[in-house]
Parts: structure tokens; sequence; C-alpha cells
């Protein structure tokens, strides 16, 4: 498997002055922009258009609007084209991603952890994923740029809170510790996104900042690695040594403290480690065409009428049978 182009159009400057994305926003750029964008993949691979096996497309789960506009332009290409379309999870092509880099074969224990998503599973295969645990609130991604938020940083702050809290600190501030007397493989980062907002409010020089930042950072690694330890004995239990492989992917994959958090509990616990190069790790679209390669050689393909979902969980299994977030007035993540 090689990669042959991989063209990645960023649209931060255009939400930044709001702090975040605006759907709206994103999904008109999908519009003015994905046209040319396939043009200079298909240009800076070397190849037609015609000489494509099939065509892969985000079907969701994410902000419908963009979903819709990708999508659409991939059924568009299928029947143009006579080849096959195959409607990728979002999420499935997050956690093929270290596959990119060659080093992860099936079966492996996936954290999934973004700016959107935190959740463990066991990837038996393509299409074949078992949720052990995911976060109850928040997610990693999201913690991180709330709290860098809190500290002044500019949209998106996860990145920024990383460079801000080198050489700081990271025991000065007491942070919460979420979820210790509960058992299972769930997470929560609410809590320590409110408590470190409210520290952030009280600071006043570069070096408090610095200090809370380590902190947040830490704090936020330490649940990951405490929550994937639990999810470890699971997975280990059920499968042989040879199998014990761990894979982080996901925005939060390319955090430095995070990683080696959890690059160290690998070693600890006798399981091998992989993650996608850093340039994967992020949204991507070669992350998709793996997954829709890996879908067509199983004989995984989908209609025209494939619709575009802005929820859709690997293991649609668990989510109905015990649901991350129940539905009410109140439920903007239900």
């Amino acid at each position: 498997m090689a990669v042959l182009s991989s063209v990645v159009l960023s649209q931060i400057e255009r939400h930044a002055p709001f702090g975040g994305v605006v759907p709206e926003i994103a999904a008109r750029a999908h519009v003015e922009t994905i046209e040319a964008i396939v043009a200079g993949a298909l240009a800076q691979a070397r190849v037609g258009a015609v000489d494509l096996d099939g065509v892969a497309a985000t079907a969701g789960p994410g902000l419908v609007g963009g979903v819709m506009v990708g999508l659409s332009f991939g059924k568009a290409m299928a029947l143009a084209l006579g080849k096959p379309l195959i409607a990728v999870n979002h999420l499935e092509g997050h956690a093929v991603s270290a596959r990119l880099a060659g080093d992860a074969a099936y079966p492996f224990l996936l954290l999934l952890v973004s700016g959107g998503h935190c959740q463990l599973l066991e990837v038996a295969g393509i299409g074949a994923c078992r949720r052990l645990g995911s976060t109850i609130d928040d997610a990693a991604g999201e913690a991180f740029d709330k709290i860098g938020g809190a500290l002044g940083l500019a949209y998106p702050a996860g990145p920024a809170l990383e460079r801000l809290a080198d050489g700081g600190d990271a025991d000065r501030f007491p942070l919460p510790r979420a979820l210790l007397g509960r058992a299972g493989c769930d997470f929560s980062f609410s809590g320590l996104k409110t408590a470190a907002a409210r520290i952030a409010a009280g600071l006043t020089g570069p070096a408090d900042r610095r200090d809370l930042a380590a902190a947040a950072q830490a704090a936020i690694a330490r649940q990951l690695a405490e929550r994937t330890g639990r999810a470890m004995e699971l997975y280990a239990d059920r499968h042989d040594r040879d199998d014990l492989r761990l894979v982080v992917a996901g925005g939060v994959a390319a955090n430095g403290a995070v990683r080696a958090a959890l690059q160290d509990l690998a070693r600890m616990r006798g399981f091998a480690f992989a993650a996608p190069p850093l340039a994967y790790c992020t949204d991507n679209g070669a992350m998709i065409a793996l997954a829709g390669a890996e879908r067509l050689a199983a004989g995984l393909t989908d209609t025209l009428d494939a619709v575009a979902r802005p929820r859709w969980p690997l293991d649609e299994d668990a989510a109905l049978r015990a649901p991350t977030h129940l539905a009410g007035r109140k439920g903007a993540k239900a």
C-alpha cells in the first residue's frame, strides 16, 4: 500500500475569527474547493480518473453540510466513471490510518482521540469494531481547545497549548481526576476543562499560564493512559500475545506528551505500539482512501442512495444497547 498523493486544504483561517468551526462557512468552502482538490490529488498521483478502481467518500459522522458536499461529489464521480462507490465512516478512516505506515496488522486495540471523538475500540478488521469505552461528555481534543482558549490561545488552541506547556511545571496546579471510582473504560473531560478554565481566569503572568498548560496536558494524558490501561486488560484476556497491539489515532495522537504516555504504557503492558505519521493524524483524504480500498477489496460497496450521516458509531450495536448520550432537551450530543 502506497500513498500516491495527499492533498489537504485547511479552513483554519476562515474559522479562526469565530473561535471554532462555523458549519455554514465549512460547507460553502467545501463547495468552492472540492473540484480543484480532487483534480490536484489526481495530478499529484499521476493517474487519471478512469484509472481508479472505485471512489471512496466520507459519509459521516460530522457536520452534515460538508459531509453532503463530499459524498455528493463522490457519487457524481462514481456515476460518471461507472465505478463502485464506497461510503466511508470518517472514524473508520482514523481507525485504519496507522496502517498507512504499514505497521498495524489486524487485530488491534484502538484509542481514537480527536477534537470530536474519544473512544476505545477492539478492531478485528475493516467493518469489525467493538466499543470498549467512550467519552460520556467532552472529547480530549475539545478539552485541549477549550482550555487553550481560556488561556488566551488562538483557535485551534490544542497545538498552541502543547507549545505553551513546554518547560512548565505540571505539578503546580492540582486538577481533578475523573471517574476514578467508576468501572469500565469510559472517559470524562468536562470537569477537568471547567476546573482549568476557572484557574486560568485568575492567572496574571506567562509562567502561570505555562504551568497550567503543562498541568492540563499532563492530566489529559494521564486519564487517556489510565482508561487505556483498563481496556488493555480486557483486550489481553481475549487475544494471543502476538496480537497485543495498541494503535493511537486522531488529531490528539499528534500531541507529544499524550503519545509518550501511551508508548510508555504499551511498553509496560507488553503491547506493540503504532500511530499514524503526524501528517495523517488529523483529517486527511489518504485515510479515507485506505478505508475505501480495504472495503472494496472485501466487496463492501454502496449504492448511490447512500446518505450523509451526522452521527455514525463504529459499533452500532453498542450504541443502541448502551448509548453514551441520551436524548433530551439539553442533550446537544444526544
